[in-house]
């Protein structure tokens, strides 16, 4: 099947999707690929609503930011990379919250769900760098640290003790509630950020999926341009997806290895 993706994507200006998958071999794990741990994602409602929530999110988001900010792109994101160089890709649009796209060397990038590399304020909007806010919950709770045996989950965050007492930091310009810049469960994907995603859908000859069982809506709806449009729709996944029977042709196999073909076959040297 890698053999007839590749043939139909030669010639063709590539639109991507990625997913979680895509990350998987830099050590962030999938959501709902084999092994992927057991996970309750906040919820914004109850963000907005509990002080206790809250602070229990922002213990555990800012240990996982720490090992979340240590990986580093793989081969799958390197292959992107040059093939976006090679002017065959019109952009990614990525469900993954992480930069691995940006630091492998791709500039056209949207974030469907948002980063986790920026914090904003809910009552003013200010926007911060992550690292500046880091500083202050390691200055207001200097007891905290990152547990030598820790899973790191999709998003970002990691399990703690909830035994300590978190104190989470205010914004600096307001006093207001800060929040990582993504989308959480129960939150809407900002119409903005969803038209950026869907131009670089629409732009392309061919759609190719890395990483993605395509059971989140965001990615479902991207889909539908295409399938609206009569383009094609290549999938690489580990595992089933919710549109393998639209796909004009689906490739079981990772991505850093797929890519990494794709890429030598498409553009010449890699």
């Amino acid at each position: 099947m890698l053999d007839t993706a590749i043939d139909l994507l030669r010639g063709r200006r590539i639109a991507v999707l990625t997913g979680a998958g895509i990350s998987t071999d830099s050590g962030i794990p999938d959501y709902r690929g084999e092994g992927a741990p057991k996970r309750t994602p906040m919820q914004f409602d109850t963000f907005l609503s509990s002080v206790d929530a809250r602070r229990r999110y922002w213990a555990g988001s800012h240990l996982g930011w720490q090992r979340f900010a240590s990986v580093h792109p793989n081969e799958g994101h390197r292959a992107l990379a040059h093939m976006e160089e090679a002017g065959i890709i019109t952009g990614i649009a990525t469900q993954n919250v992480d930069d691995l796209h940006e630091r492998a060397g791709s500039t056209t990038v949207t974030h469907v769900h948002g980063q986790l590399h920026t914090v904003s304020c809910l009552d003013c909007g200010t926007r911060f760098d992550r690292h500046r806010i880091a500083d202050e919950i390691e200055r207001l709770n200097p007891w905290i640290r990152l547990p030598e045996q820790v899973r790191l989950q999709p998003d970002g965050d990691v399990e703690i003790d909830p035994s300590q007492r978190f104190e989470v930091p205010p914004c600096p310009v307001c006093g207001g509630i800060l929040k990582p810049d993504v989308v959480f469960f129960g939150e809407i994907v900002p119409p903005r950020v969803f038209a950026e995603a869907r131009d670089i859908i629409a732009a392309g000859d061919a759609v190719l999926v890395a990483g993605s069982s395509l059971v989140v809506n965001s990615g479902t709806r991207l889909l539908e341009v295409a399938r609206r449009a009569d383009v094609p729709i290549v999938i690489v996944n580990r595992g089933e997806t919710k549109w393998d029977a639209r796909a004009a042709v689906r490739v079981e196999g990772g991505t850093s290895e797929t890519l990494t073909a794709m890429a030598e076959a498409l553009v010449a040297p890699f």
